[in-house]
Order: C-alpha cells, then sequence, then structure tokens
C-alpha cells in the first residue's frame, strides 16, 4: 500500500511539473496574460496611427515612406488585429497598398517617391513579409480606383528580394548601405535589411541562402570575441544598439552556437539598465527582440521597465515624439512592447 501511495505521489508531482512547464511554455510563445499598462498603450497608440493615416496609406509625419508605413503595418499585426475584418483591416490593405506602389518595378527597390534608403527597403520588406499570408488578397485592390502599380503581396516580395540580393552582389562587403548602389556598408542598415530578408525567407519567399549566410558573416566579423560590434570598421566599442542588432540577426539567422553571439548577448543582457539617449526608439525595438530571442529572464525584467517608459512618455493623444516624427515614434514603440502579444511570425522563438 506504501509503494502504491508513494507511486502515486511520483505521478501527481511529475504531472503538476508538467502543467506548470507547459504553462510557462505557453506563455513565453502565445503571450498570455498581457499587463493592463501594456494593452491601454497599445490601444491608444493604434488609434492615433489609424486617426492619422494619409488616405493613400502612408504617414505623413516627419520621415515618411515604405519603411515607415512598414513599421506601421507591423505596429497594426502585432497585437493581432484581424487584417481582413478587424476594426484596423482598411488602415492595413491602405498601407499595404501604398508601400506596393513605392516600389519600382524594374529593380524591386521600396524607394519610389524620392525616399532612396535602403533603411525603408529593409523596413517595407519586413512589414511586407508579415502581411503577406494573412491578408485576403481577393480585397487588397477595393475600393481602389487607381489601376496603376498594382502587384500582389508575393509579387512584390519576390521583387524586393531580388532587389537586396543584386545590392548586395555589388558590395564588397556582401552587405548594405544607404544607397542600393553602394560599395560600403554598415551594420545598422544591414540590420534592418537582413531582418527583412530574413522574414521573407520565413513567410516561404525564396530567398538564396548564400544571399543570408554572407550577410550573417559580415555580422560575425564586425564582432569581436568581447562582445563589441562595430558600425562600419571591426569593433570599436559601437553603440547599445549595434549590439542589439547583431545579437537579433544571429538568433534570427540560426547562429546561437558562434562564440560571438554568445558574447554580445551577454553584454545586451550586461545593460538592462542603460538608457540610450541617441535614438531611443531604435534602441527599445531592437533590444526587446533580442532579449526575448536571447535570455527570456532578462526580456521579462526589460519589458516592466520600458512599459513603464512608455507609459510616462505617451502623448495625450497616444502618440510618442521622436526625432524622425511621430509615426515613426509611435509604431516603434508599440512594437518595442509588441511581443508581449507575439502574433508576428518575426517573432517566435
Amino acid at each position: 500500500m506504501e509503494i502504491h501511495i508513494r507511486l502515486l505521489l511520483c505521478v501527481a508531482a511529475m504531472f503538476l511539473l508538467s502543467q506548470s512547464c507547459f504553462a510557462q511554455d505557453t506563455q513565453v510563445r502565445f503571450g498570455t496574460d498581457v499587463p493592463q499598462d501594456v494593452v491601454e498603450i497599445y490601444e491608444r497608440g493604434l488609434d492615433w496611427l489609424a486617426s492619422n493615416q494619409r488616405p493613400e496609406g502612408s504617414w505623413n509625419d516627419g520621415d515618411n515612406g515604405p519603411g515607415i508605413t512598414g513599421l506601421c503595418v507591423m505596429a497594426f499585426l502585432a497585437s493581432g488585429e484581424d487584417p481582413n475584418f478587424g476594426p484596423y483591416s482598411e488602415n492595413i490593405r491602405r498601407a499595404v497598398r501604398s508601400m506596393i506602389r513605392t516600389q519600382q518595378e524594374a529593380t524591386g527597390f521600396f524607394g519610389g517617391g524620392g525616399h532612396g534608403s535602403m533603411y525603408h527597403h529593409g523596413f517595407a520588406m519586413l512589414g511586407m513579409s508579415e502581411v503577406y499570408g494573412v491578408l485576403d488578397e481577393d480585397t487588397l485592390w477595393d475600393g481602389d480606383t487607381n489601376t496603376d502599380g498594382r502587384r500582389s503581396i508575393g509579387e512584390s516580395l519576390e521583387l524586393a528580394v531580388r532587389a537586396t540580393i543584386t545590392s548586395q552582389k555589388n558590395n564588397q562587403w556582401n552587405a548594405w548601405r544607404y544607397s542600393p548602389e553602394a560599395s560600403d556598408a554598415d551594420t545598422s542598415v544591414s540590420g534592418a535589411v537582413l531582418m527583412g530578408l530574413l522574414a521573407a525567407r520565413n513567410a516561404g519567399v525564396k530567398v538564396p541562402d548564400e544571399g543570408i549566410d554572407k550577410a550573417l558573416e559580415y555580422f560575425r566579423s564586425m564582432t569581436t570575441n568581447r562582445g563589441e560590434v562595430g558600425y562600419s570598421g571591426i569593433g570599436g566599442g559601437g553603440s547599445n544598439n549595434l549590439k542589439s542588432i547583431a545579437a537579433l540577426v544571429f538568433a534570427i539567422g540560426k547562429r546561437k552556437n558562434l562564440e560571438e553571439y554568445k558574447a554580445v548577448l551577454e553584454r545586451v543582457t550586461g545593460n538592462l539598465e542603460v538608457d540610450e539617449y541617441s535614438y531611443p526608439e531604435y534602441y527599445r525595438y531592437y533590444t526587446a527582440q533580442a532579449l526575448f530571442q536571447g535570455d527570456f529572464e532578462s526580456w521579462n525584467k526589460w519589458n516592466l521597465k520600458t512599459a513603464r517608459q512608455l507609459k510616462e512618455l505617451q502623448g495625450d493623444d497616444g502618440s510618442f515624439q521622436s526625432q524622425h516624427g511621430t509615426a515613426y515614434g509611435t509604431s516603434m514603440s508599440l512594437l518595442a512592447m509588441a511581443l508581449n502579444y507575439r502574433f508576428l511570425p518575426i517573432y517566435e522563438r
């Protein structure tokens, strides 16, 4: 009898342990129990984005263009908004149409309308990748009487990938700079473009492995064994932004075995109390993702701190100001909180 009781107790303990582990894993993967402060910050921010979108789909505030539009699309999708029937479905469709129309048909570069930066191209490609497969394309052009520049999201992504790889092949560093014709490179622009490529591959678009491998090798070559990441030269004590970017691309690119990744992640997790005063929105955006992919406990601490900061920084109208404009500041700030929801495919661990 005593043996049977002990056996039953062991089985019960194992069951409770497995249930606890399952609950934790579910929370990690699916973002249950989103804090109320985060929900309120997010809802108010989306209301501002929806109210301030231009009729043709972009945001005319500070820096604007396909990259900012792509970030705004991601912000709408990241909390689980239905792009087909939800309250922001028309905002999402208009934004996607806007990005497609800025894409140069001959090259695939998201740089029409004078927005000639690979930053725009990378963030637009990322936004398009996240909406690909979840937006019913039969409705994409509904209500739009302008037939110029129409193409599907899949066609747009294929063109964007082709433009990205062409630019990389013409670059001596196998990476990217501001212009698609540039021969030099930096880790900030390259991070934005590489994340777009990784997201496109994750969405099922054909991306040459060689292109991603060479870009990741570029990041490895720019990272020292002490976890320093250079901007346009190797190491050199680059900003905290660059460390977070490198940690993220290594993680999403499945290079967690690299010593450079381990070193740079250690630097990121060791800076949880540090505030970045140059480009703070950019820093929060990348650091949230880098920590989530690399150290979930550190991400939890970072997330609580960031939620407190953003609650204080959010304007009465729901927006966030930034040196690059309110649409940029609002979308980036929301995306720094988006890992609480974990709906975007690129946020999967």
